[in-house]
């Protein structure tokens, strides 16, 4: 399992470094602590030693046999660092080359992927001296996890909080994922992606609605692994119980299928991939009643109408667009999909168990135009995710050799 070096500074927000520990090491992973002197007045050393199960390093100075120079077997041993809390003085310091303690000086000395786990005040947040070290140090490859909004320390309602400890252990493992992949950070660099996800809400009163059981969880999946590996992406989103993922160029919410194709429509022209993810309603009720139908002798009868097929649209009037249908089946799975993939002018079709729609795993068949097919074994809907996309990015990478 990985190595991963907490670096605890001095903010409020210290005392969470606790749970991020625990969650990591529930997870297997192998967890050295470096903390600032001003950290340790926040939460005590004791505690994160326990939880680590390793001694914690303070001070460059201390009084314990030392057989190694510490600050350099530290960086040697991580295969990756996070700092959390990462306050306004540690970035400063980093950014201006300063290494005045054990957690400056292990930074400056390593090579390894390094995170800051923003937290402070949002005047010290918007503070154009931070936004300048920020960008700096991104040029050399540090990497940022920005602060939620919420109720910060010193009372204001504000961006400026630490992301929640759960979001930065999923960052920090999607790093894992998407960094064994080939050229990474380029893979989709300046392609626009356009994904849409979550279920459509038809409505039939101001109570009723006709609906299905997708989470959207592959759909978010999908946008958040695009991000990740390098693309503007914008997600058009019906109803999910999920949170948005990070560093979207926009975020859609929709209810219909019909506020679906005008939002999909809308963007599509200025597209390169687009990736239909969403579980459209094929039907919508023909009325919609005003006021609340009531409860009435015998059968109620709703006649239902067809909704615009989004993704047979787009095929018909796609240009330079890489199109990606998702066929989820209960029953000859393969076939069907075949059929959507030549129906809707697509240049690949992602294959799956319908029953797998509620799920965090799932195990699909990626076919592409010519009707090859590669298959992937159960994994998480997030691993698949970056599987999706390298498909995607060599499909695009033949397409424009040939076209030359």
């Amino acid at each position: 399992m990985k190595n991963i070096l907490i670096g605890v500074s001095g903010g409020i927000a210290a005392y969470k470094s606790a749970n991020i520990i625990s969650m990591l090491k529930k997870k297997g992973y192998n967890v050295k602590v470096i903390m600032t002197k001003n950290a340790t007045n926040i939460i005590s050393p004791l505690t994160l030693e326990t939880l680590s199960r390793n001694r914690v390093y303070v001070d460059m100075w201390d009084e314990k046999p030392h057989y190694e120079v510490e600050h350099i077997s530290l960086s040697d041993w991580a295969d990756l660092v996070l700092i959390a809390p990462a306050t306004y003085n540690i970035v400063g310091k980093i950014a201006n080359g300063i290494a005045d303690d054990m957690l400056t000086t292990v930074i400056s000395a390593t090579e390894k992927p390094t995170f800051f786990a923003l937290a402070m005040n949002v005047k010290m947040y918007e503070n154009p001296i931070l936004k300048e070290n920020i960008e700096k140090l991104k040029k050399y490859g540090y990497k940022f996890i920005e602060a939620d909004e919420g109720l910060l320390a010193c009372n204001y309602v504000a961006k400026g909080r630490l992301k929640d400890e759960k979001e930065i252990v999923d960052e920090i493992e999607r790093f894992f994922l998407y960094s064994e992949i080939e050229n990474y950070s380029n893979l989709l660099s300046g392609k626009k992606v356009l994904v849409s996800s979550g279920r459509t809400r038809e409505d039939i009163d101001p109570v009723r609605y006709v609906t299905n059981n997708s989470s959207g969880k592959m759909g978010y999946s999908l946008a958040q692994a695009a991000v990740d590996l390098g693309a503007d992406v914008t997600l058009v989103s019906g109803p999910t119980e999920l949170k948005e993922p990070s560093s979207l160029k926009k975020f859609i919410r929709v209810n219909s299928a019909e506020q679906m194709y005008q939002e999909i429509n809308r963007e599509f022209k200025d597209t390169d991939i687009f990736i239909s993810c969403a579980a459209v309603a094929d039907y919508k009720p023909k009325e919609y009643h005003n006021e609340k139908i009531k409860k009435a002798e015998g059968n109620l009868i709703i006649e239902f109408v067809r909704n615009k097929d989004i993704l047979f649209e787009m095929g018909q009037i796609k240009e330079k667009q890489f199109l990606v249908g998702f066929a989820a089946e209960t029953n000859d799975i393969k076939e069907n999909a075949l059929k959507k993939l030549r129906k809707k002018n697509l240049d690949m079709i992602v294959a799956n168990s319908a029953f797998n729609m509620s799920s965090n795993e799932n195990a699909i068949e990626i076919i592409k135009k010519d009707e090859t097919s590669q298959e992937f074994s159960q994994k998480s809907k997030q691993e698949l995710a970056y599987e999706i996309l390298k498909v995607v990015a060599n499909e695009i990478n033949n397409k424009n050799k040939n076209n030359k």
